[in-house]
């Protein structure tokens, strides 16, 4: 099997893996609090493309008393006591697309009946491949690109909370923004993977939604050297 330039293996089409984030509160800083059960779509030197289905049983944060993160008012979002819980994926599936080193993944959303959404700009820190799957932090500020190529900033507020509550110091703020930027940029000029087709991507209807393993939480030896 062919290797990726971090000495992982590729992954076949049909494989299943975890995509996770790590948190960046203080008191659960570096800890797995999301983690999404996905099947590989395409995994070469120059993307992987995965496939989170409906009902795929994930991990996500949540208050210590078991409230969603956003019932949270914004102020205390990030400083709350919090906790994560298993959940499945409601509504459509996603696709992911990401890209080595570059700092954001690209999801597509589908309404009812393949009716195509809206693509998702996550900027978040670079992938880190393991094993079993890709890890990362999210970085708060995201972009929703829209099917006639017009695009908005989203969660401002959320970003701008991050910094004052010390989540994220000015210069990461700043290298976010030119991530973000950069994207941008991209979504101007049509480029990849908005350009690719991949609104008319359809799945395998024989792939098996993936289970969600005992031990998602895992910390593989990128987090420990």
């Amino acid at each position: 099997m062919a290797g990726t330039g971090d000495g992982t293996p590729h992954w076949a089409p049909g494989d299943h893996i975890l995509w996770r984030y790590l948190d960046h509160a203080p008191a659960t800083k570096g800890r797995v609090h999301i983690c999404r059960p996905v099947t590989v779509v395409q995994d070469t030197d120059d993307l992987l493309a995965v496939w989170m289905a409906p009902g795929t049983p994930c991990v996500r944060p949540v208050l210590a008393d078991g409230r969603p993160i956003h019932q949270e008012p914004l102020a205390t979002r990030y400083t709350a006591p919090r906790t994560t819980e298993r959940a499945r994926w409601t509504g459509s599936g996603v696709l992911k697309l990401a890209r080595p080193g570059e700092p954001w993944s690209v999801w597509l959303f589908w309404e009812r009946g393949w009716r195509f959404k809206n693509w998702y700009v996550n900027l978040e820190e670079p992938r880190a491949r393991w094993s079993r799957g890709i890890d990362s932090t999210d970085h708060f500020l995201d972009i929703a690109v829209h099917p006639d190529r017009s695009w908005r900033w989203l969660d401002e507020d959320e970003f701008a909370q991050a910094q004052q509550v010390g989540l994220m110091d000015g210069g990461q703020a700043r290298r976010v923004r030119a991530a973000g930027r950069s994207a941008v940029e991209v979504i101007t000029a049509w480029g990849s993977p908005f350009a690719d087709g991949w609104e008319d991507w359809r799945p395998n209807p024989r792939w098996p939604v993936p289970a969600l393993p005992a031990d998602w939480d895992r910390t593989p030896a990128h987090m420990t050297s």
